[in-house]
């Protein structure tokens, strides 16, 4: 660690630099840590007075004049806590202490892209920490002082592990202790990409060869891909950095089979095994009151081979009536205008949106059909199936929750479309907005926003943890779909129309491609990372989905709050 004036410090190899309440930078200081920065650097910054009455531009979100109040409209009668950290962010997993609060800080301007670059919050909501991407380095801003001046986090513990996650993610420094060193490996990637303890024929990395050397010529058994070093200060060794552009093999030889990834899934015997013993116990029966003579047949009599042959024609009869109930598929509705609506408006029919992708569109017809046919086994609504519906052209009032998948090709709607999404959602309709693409986060998905333009959608947040999802049916805690991980938003507090219920969802965890099923039931894709758990638990989303859908804040009533907590308790 070394302390000095800007101009000294960056004259020297820095993988972390601290400003401690500095508000006004020089053009040239401020020019040469832009430059750093850009460069690989870290550079973090705690607030002040000083930067509180004369931010520069050298920080990462846009900053209210003064501190503690927007404006003066806001003003704390005691110290705030900070919130849990986000499980996927730079400090997740630290625990917060109780005892920890913030009397003062400064505030970020409103914007788009503020969720994205916060890192830490206060249990109100505003940012204690945010972060901005510059070039290869990083821009760090703590809303609050170094010092216990505003806040007594710089006494705690946690804020040693804070600044412990902000060193180990710079790009670190080679300096002259470390020059021609070794850097042992520390966590490395196996088969599946997960990354696990350094086996034993692992060897450790020289440090100016990690620097020099391309990662194809570094990677192999001695030095397998991942991190080495320390846990303070690790380097990483991976081979994307050689690989300009991601495609398929060519040249294969024609004897090489080829196919999709993840087609695979489970045969439901279950019906056809009930059906095959229902059959079974029935022949059972007749032959018993036939040898007893209670069943008026003439002449009735029974040869051994005869009754081996039907007692297998019948096992096999229920078998495949069992596979065809268990396969048997709503079909899409044909007909005209008036025939489509009577059939809509007389059954309960989960509809999706065409995409004019064929693959996403089958895709889609088969979730619904999988999440239809789980709705009839576990509850009380009567599904139908799926149904295509045409934005522009079709009435969406007879669907009480529309599947709408999102891709790169699906052309823009018009304006008489976007006033049909716009009278659907008031009248109280659910739409299920799916990126399919595992990184969803708000404000990042440029074609979303394309196609959303207009909409009159309020504000979304993510799911709360007692949200109606989470307990409308079953009890969750997050949502899996195809993938994991993803955050599922919702409609604000604050922004809720409808009696409080929330007229869009949105994600990008690919339900459908979990929900769907071919015509014996059979799952279509596999899950990732692909435990058949995480299917059965995006089928149990999918059951909340549409309950809350059908029966929208019924579970938020505090009557139910017994029984569910009872449930917890078990």
């Amino acid at each position: 660690m070394r302390r000095g004036t800007i101009t000294d410090l960056l004259q020297r190899d820095l993988a972390v630099l601290v400003l401690a309440d500095v508000g006004s930078l020089s053009v040239p200081e401020a020019e040469r840590l832009a430059e750093w920065v850009q460069g690989g650097g870290m550079l973090v910054r705690f607030a002040g007075p000083r930067l509180a009455q004369n931010a520069d531009t050298l920080v990462p979100v846009r900053l209210r004049a003064g501190d503690r109040a927007l404006g003066g409209a806001l003003s704390w009668s005691v110290p705030a806590r900070l919130a849990p950290f986000a499980a996927d962010g730079p400090f997740g997993g630290l625990p917060v202490p109780a005892d920890v609060t913030v009397a003062r800080q400064v505030l970020a301007e409103p914007s788009v892209d503020l969720g994205e670059r916060t890192w830490a919050r206060l249990e109100d909501g505003t940012p204690l920490v945010t972060a901005e991407r510059r070039g290869s380095g990083h821009v760090v801003l703590v809303h609050t002082t170094a010092s216990p001046e505003w806040s007594n986090l710089s006494l705690s513990g946690l804020f040693v592990q804070m600044l412990q996650r902000l060193v180990a993610l710079s790009a670190g420094v080679a300096g002259e202790a470390e020059a021609g060193g070794a850097l042992p490996p520390l966590e490395l990637l196996d088969g599946l990409g997960r990354l696990v303890p350094p086996p034993a024929t692992a060897f450790p990395l020289a440090s100016e060869r990690l620097a020099e050397t391309p990662p194809g010529d570094l990677i192999g058994p001695r030095h397998p891909p991942g991190f080495y070093g320390t846990s303070e200060a690790r380097r990483a060794l991976n081979l994307s950095a050689a690989v300009a552009e991601l495609r398929p093999l060519e040249g294969l030889p024609p004897n090489v089979a080829r196919g999709l990834y993840g087609s695979r899934g489970e045969l439901d015997l279950k019906p056809a095994l009930l059906t095959a013993a229902l059959a079974l116990a029935v022949l059972d029966l007749f032959i018993g009151l036939a040898l007893r003579g209670l069943l008026p047949l003439p002449r009735l009599r029974f040869r051994r081979g005869g009754m081996a042959a039907g007692l297998v024609l019948l096992l096999a009869a229920g078998l495949a009536a069992g596979l065809r109930a268990d396969g048997a598929r709503a079909q899409p509705v044909t007909g005209g205008p008036d025939a489509r609506a009577v059939q809509a408006s007389t059954q309960n029919w989960l509809a999706y949106v065409e995409t004019g992708d064929r693959s996403v569109d089958a895709t889609s017809r088969a979730g619904l059909q999988g999440l239809a046919e789980q709705l009839n086994r576990r509850t009380a609504v009567e599904a139908a199936g799926a149904m295509a519906v045409d934005l522009e052209t079709d009435e969406l009032a007879f669907f009480p929750l529309i599947y709408w998948p999102v891709t790169e090709t699906q052309p823009a709607i018009s304006d008489a479309a976007r006033q049909r999404l716009n009278e659907y959602l008031r009248h109280g309709g659910l739409i299920l907005i799916d990126t399919r693409d595992r990184g969803f986060s708000m404000g990042g998905g440029s074609r979303l926003e394309e196609l959303l333009r207009g909409l009159d959608i309020p504000p979304l947040a993510p799911v709360p943890p007692d949200h109606v999802l989470t307990k409308a049916f079953y009890l969750l805690q997050d949502f899996p779909g195809r993938y994991v991980g993803g955050a599922v938003w919702v409609e604000a507090e604050e922004g809720r129309a409808n009696d409080g219920v929330s007229g869009v969802v949105v994600g990008g965890n690919d339900w459908a491609g979990a929900w769907a099923v071919d015509a014996q039931g059979r799952a279509l894709n596999a899950v990732v990372p692909g435990a058949e758990r995480q299917r059965e638990m995006a089928y149990r989303f999918g059951v909340n989905l549409v309950m809350y859908a059908l029966t929208g804040n019924y579970k938020a009533d505090q009557v139910h709050v017994p029984a569910i907590l009872e449930r917890l308790g078990q």
